[in-house]
């Protein structure tokens, strides 16, 4: 059975009882807690934190997940995964435990002519927690399972929570016995191997604190409503339904490995180290084409990091098996083709996807090169020393700067004979996963510290929002926090956070800033400097108390501030716009990676793969201000989410949309899921003006402008600049080019002759420092501070034109240059002393900690420098027992 069958016929199944059929969510959502989408129930936690009411009973999805956890274990073994497709059914206060376990059996053991599975009953066990005997009841009285394959786990196997404060309760896997050729007998206990678990049951029943059951901690108490949640591994299901044995041999990433075998002439299952290259390719392709489906762009943070991590795991797999060439586009391809027919979006969005491979792939080939040149020196400075082992932190700093995997270092030092000190490799490893997880448990705090927020929620529902309409509304106050703590009574010169049951105020949100403005009642007055969506509907407004003072229940009138809100909206609008203007210009792959709506001013990321030109940029500013002149009606209304993407509206990565969508238009040009303020009409704009425009990472373009009448006044700034650059150089201003031309071409030949002034007095000094040569046992050395201002080219001619001086004799050059609060420095040698062991860039370690620096090089020169001038004394002490040792 095809992997997208089994998809299908989950979806069906469920469908048919009841359930709302919900698609996968982006592997991207707005969730402080997570890096990126881990199992089925993600998109649905609003709905069990309570945070708002789920918009039906039931659900069942088929959800994209991504694990990065194992990425260093993926392929050594079978069964690690980064992307994986978790099959589930929700319940919201619906149905239990009893219709959860029997709809379950019935899927997996009706047979496959009937719509189910398939998988024969007596083959199939359940694990349940300790203290659940009314679920081990029920495997027996409605699946019918005997005792002997019902086994009770302890809460660490058999207990679920979200990580924070919240929901939680026991958990039933499902576990399917693969045959006495994968392992022992005993059920899951004894081996999970041969008993492999494919569903997982969730019976969220509990309300944990801080600390988890998990861990001995007691629940709280009982969930006002119980709730299903189940996941269901696609990727094991299909194994077992397609009889082979292990995800790697499925029908969606066993054409990945074909595609690498013929790329290598190398053959998969013929040798295991190959084998382990195969699979990472195999699995990495795969999750890297769908984390760049959903938005993620190689990096050096965060998901970017991620997936420039995969992606490069991908390439030196490939370069192992003997492949130089270019390969990701070839990869991506095999895996559109794959897993098109459940996720259409990657044959639309294929030109895109494959650029980003394409260019992190020649970027980090040239990486690889530099790399390998790092690695070289390494291994060379550690036979030199007559050392076997490669140091850990070389081969941290391989795997850190440039992406090298351990493996791929221990490969290349066996090649030279090196063994590598992975002790101190993984120390160094774990300090950074120690980081890493500070920061994730950082993050995770964000749900526990929006509980005040949520219980609002809960009491009041959600704020009615007027702001589309209306700049000014008669609000109650409905709820009062100051210090995050609710209160009653607020006086004046405290700052604190309002609940309003209806409200004008935009809160943050979709690149648009909030709006402002003042609160006012009777002898009370209240200044709102930010509005913000802490939990989704409750629109949080910050407050400053400038009269009186404000309690609950207050009555008042809130007014935004009209002409900021103005101008915010001319520079959203302006921003759909250049979003429209960009995609003619590059194309589909050119997609919004982020913007900013300020007043009168805009800024606008989108990914490319490639540069951007500045003539396509003034043509797309061109392109947006004839446009501005037809002056269009902008018109917003609400449709469902699949007719607003058949209509062609845009919707952007990692954004979170319901079935009820916000459209807004632009005439034919331009059309955007949006929930943002706009003008009425596109004339509103006046004017466009792109200002600045940058690269902000691997394949992350910015732009910035200006609209309106802040645009208007940088054109008339610029006016004015060019008017006085005019007078001042005495030359009309269609005269400018040239004669600033004219001016820096001989500001460059003065500087240039000043240089070479510079440098003939400095040279001049080689045949004094040669004369002030000391003996060191039997080496000239020469070793000297400079004065300040010498540069580093000017140094290192110096300490070549000294060694020159020194003629035969073995002999030893060390100057060093003070500049503010830096040093530089060189080190030559002549060829005697390196025939006598004398190697520059050996002598470097000895003196470089006194200046506070670092540096390296070859034997015959070896240059760095410092950031204490104040050591260079010491380091010049340093240097001579060196030169003193050696001999």
């Amino acid at each position: 059975m095809e992997t997208h069958e089994i998809n299908k016929r989950f979806l069906d199944f469920f469908e048919k009882h009841g359930h709302t059929r919900v698609p996968s969510a982006s592997l991207i959502l707005d969730d402080p807690t997570l890096l990126f989408v881990n199992a089925g129930m993600v998109q649905f936690k609003p709905y069990f934190l309570g945070e708002v009411p789920p918009p039906y009973p039931r659900a069942a999805s088929v959800q994209k997940c991504v694990r990065t956890g194992d990425i260093d274990e993926v392929g050594k073994t079978t069964r690690h995964n980064t992307f994986f497709q978790m099959a589930g059914n929700f319940s919201f206060g619906d149905y239990f435990k009893e219709t959860a376990i029997a709809r379950a059996w019935e899927l997996i053991t009706t047979s496959q002519d009937e719509g189910g599975f398939g998988f024969e009953p007596d083959r199939l066990w359940a694990t349940v927690y300790e203290h659940d005997a009314e679920a081990a009841a029920l495997w027996r009285e409605v699946a019918g399972l005997p005792s002997e394959r019902i086994q009770y786990r302890s809460a660490d196997d058999n207990y679920w929570d979200m990580g924070v404060p919240g929901p939680g309760g026991p958990c039933s896997e499902i576990y399917y016995d693969r045959g006495p050729e994968f392992g022992r007998d005993g059920g899951p206990v004894v081996d999970e191997d041969r008993f492999l678990e494919i569903w997982n049951l969730v019976f969220m029943q509990d309300i944990r604190g801080e600390g988890s059951p998990k861990k001995g901690h007691p629940v709280l108490g009982e969930l006002p409503q119980k709730n299903i949640d189940t996941g269901m591994g696609i990727e094991r299901v299909a194994y077992l339904l397609q009889g082979v044995s292990n995800v790697y041999e499925t029908d969606l990433v066993r054409p990945v490995i074909a595609t690498a075998e013929e790329f290598s002439g190398r053959r998969y299952g013929d040798h295991h180290p190959d084998d382990v290259r195969f699979r990472v390719i195999a699995d990495h392709a795969r999750s890297g084409v769908m984390l760049i489906s959903d938005g993620v762009t190689p990096g050096n943070e965060t998901r970017g990091y991620v997936l420039r991590r995969l992606l490069r795991r991908i390439v030196r797999s490939v370069r192992l098996l003997g492949v130089h060439e270019p390969v990701l586009p070839e990869f991506a391809a095999v895996v559109r083709d794959a897993m098109a027919p459940s996720y259409p979006e990657l044959t639309r969005d294929f030109d895109r996807i494959s650029d980003v491979m394409r260019t992190e792939e020649e970027s980090f080939l040239a990486t690889l090169t530099s790399g390998s040149r790092i690695f070289d020196m390494a291994a060379e400075q550690t036979r030199r020393s007559g050392g076997t082992m490669l140091a850990g932190d070389k081969a941290f700093q391989l795997h850190d700067t440039y992406g090298f995997p351990i493996d791929l270092t221990l490969e290349m030092a066996a090649e030279q004979g090196l063994s590598v000190d992975e002790e101190g490799f993984r120390t160094l490893m774990e300090e950074q996963r120690q980081r890493a997880k500070a920061d994730a448990a950082a993050r995770k705090s964000g749900h526990g510290d929006l509980s005040a927020y949520r219980r609002l929620l809960e009491q009041h529902g959600e704020t009615e929002f007027l702001g589309y309409t209306d700049l000014q509304a008669t609000s109650r106050v409905l709820a009062l926090m100051v210090d995050g703590v609710p209160a009653t009574v607020a006086g004046a010169g405290s700052t604190a956070e309002l609940v309003l049951d209806r409200t004008p105020f935009y809160a943050e949100g979709g690149g648009q800033i909030a709006d402002t403005g003042v609160l006012l009642g009777h002898g009370v007055e209240l200044a709102v400097r930010d509005v913000q969506k802490l939990v989704p509907g409750l629109y949080v407004h910050r407050v400053e108390v400038t009269g009186g003072e404000v309690a609950v229940d207050t009555e008042l009138t809130a007014s935004v501030d009209g002409t900021r809100r103005a101008a915010i909206a001319r520079s959203h609008s302006a921003t759909h716009l250049v979003h429209a203007a960009v995609r003619g210009a590059y194309g589909n792959r050119a997609a919004q990676a982020g913007s900013l709506n300020s007043p009168g001013r805009m800024r606008f990321d989108f990914t490319t793969s490639g540069s951007v030109s500045s003539d396509v940029l003034t043509e797309v500013e061109e392109e947006v201000n004839d446009y501005l002149q037809t002056d269009v009606e902008v018109q917003a209304y609400t449709t469902t989410k699949d007719k607003a993407l058949e209509q062609g509206a845009i919707a952007l990565f990692g954004e979170k949309y319901g079935d009820r969508v916000r459209v807004v238009d632009m005439g034919d040009y331009s059309r955007e899921l949006c929930g943002g303020t706009h003008v009425g009409r596109i004339g509103q704009l006046g004017l466009v003006k792109l200002v600045t425009d940058s690269s902000i990472g691997s394949g992350v373009h910015r732009v910035e402008a200006l609209v309106g009448t802040d645009a208007l006044r940088h054109v008339r700034k610029e006016q004015l600049l060019v008017s006085e650059l005019a007078g001042t150089l005495k030359v009309p201003t269609e005269s400018l080019p040239n004669r600033i031309e004219d001016v820096l071409t001989r500001l460059r030949d003065a500087e240039k002759e000043i240089e070479r002034l510079k440098m003939r007095e400095v040279l001049g000094s080689a045949d004094t420092l040669a004369e002030r040569a000391q003996d060191v046992a039997g080496t000239a050395l020469v070793a000297q501070k400079l004065d300040e201002g010498v540069d580093g080219g000017a140094l290192r001619k110096l300490a070549g034109e000294v060694r020159n001086r020194l003629g035969s004799r073995p002999g030893v050059v060390a100057l060093f240059a003070p500049s503010g609060e830096k040093v530089s420095f060189v080190v030559a040698t002549t060829a005697a002393a390196r025939e006598e062991g004398l190697s520059a860039g050996d002598l470097v370690p000895s003196f470089a900690e006194a200046v506070g620096g670092r540096g390296g090089g070859k034997p015959d020169m070896a240059q760095g420098g410092g950031t204490r001038p104040d050591g260079i004394d010491r380091a010049l002490g340093a240097l001579r027992d060196a030169v003193g040792q050696r001999r």
